[in-house]
């Protein structure tokens, strides 16, 4: 077997200066790419009315007819949330025989922030 002693300098040197371009081209190429995958995840979007404190004793004694008071106001727009996350606020309105929501309130949505 023959070992080739030579090596090639200038060609190593080409691809380093060459590597700096390359290596900014794909973070924003791989951030496209994950910016796309992103938007086709399933998410759950819920309107919280709002929420009780209680003691597991009057968690016990819940039954038909209780009334639990809630932390929100009467006419004071709902949290809109996607898995947990609070991202707007809104109002209930009436869509046919269902409920839905009329968004008041919209934080910034960009899915490349969400992108590690």
């Amino acid at each position: 077997m023959e070992l080739n002693d030579e090596f090639d300098l200038d060609g190593v040197l080409d691809d380093l200066d060459k590597a700096p371009a390359q290596a900014q081209a794909a973070p924003r190429r791989a951030s496209r790419d994950m910016s796309h995958f992103l938007r086709k995840i399933p998410v759950t979007l819920t309107l919280e009315v709002g929420t009780a404190d209680l003691t597991l004793a009057e968690l016990v004694d819940i039954g038909p007819d209780s009334v639990l008071e809630l932390d929100k106001l009467a006419g004071e727009p709902l949290d809109i949330k996607v898995n947990g996350t609070v991202i707007g606020r809104a109002e209930v309105v009436v869509c046919g025989d269902n409920y839905g929501l009329r968004v008041v309130e919209l934080n910034d949505l960009d899915l490349d922030s969400l992108a590690p």
